[in-house]
């Protein structure tokens, strides 16, 4: 697999993470009263053992957060550096686009003349299923 695919599946695995963080931090945090006009929130009857579980979970999401970036950014580093700055990788996309269009041509050239040889052996073979046909007695 080459290191843009790569990349590419660990900024998928770095949002799913977030994602996931994102959603048990919502789903497990405790109610809160958002202001004195509305009624306290119901106490939940096992607050102090979830208390303690919703305390080490965020740190283990985090750690796990942070172990995808330092892989992403491990990989990120070991991209090939660049040599010679924007201007030689403009001109190697210049060569290289040069390069496309006379391939491009001969292969229109290459289609151009497969086209013209399909057409005269769908004519000759025409004709010879007409002298075929000619040739039969009828019954």
């Amino acid at each position: 697999m080459d290191i843009i695919t790569q990349l590419q599946e660990q900024v998928n695995a770095i949002a799913s993470i977030a994602f996931n963080t994102f959603g048990t931090l919502q789903r497990d945090a405790p109610p809160v009263q958002l202001s004195p006009n509305y009624p306290e929130p119901p106490a939940n009857s096992n607050a102090a053992e979830d208390a303690a579980s919703l305390a080490d979970q965020p740190k283990l999401l985090s750690a796990e957060l942070v172990k995808a970036a330092k892989q992403f950014d491990a990989l990120v580093s070991a991209l090939p550096l660049t040599e010679g700055g924007e201007e030689a990788q403009l001109k190697r996309i210049e060569e290289l686009q040069g390069e496309n269009d006379a391939i491009g041509q001969e292969l229109q050239k290459q289609l151009e003349a497969a086209e013209k040889e399909l057409k005269q052996v769908q004519e000759l073979f025409g004709q010879a299923t007409d002298n075929c046909l000619n040739l039969r007695k009828p019954d």
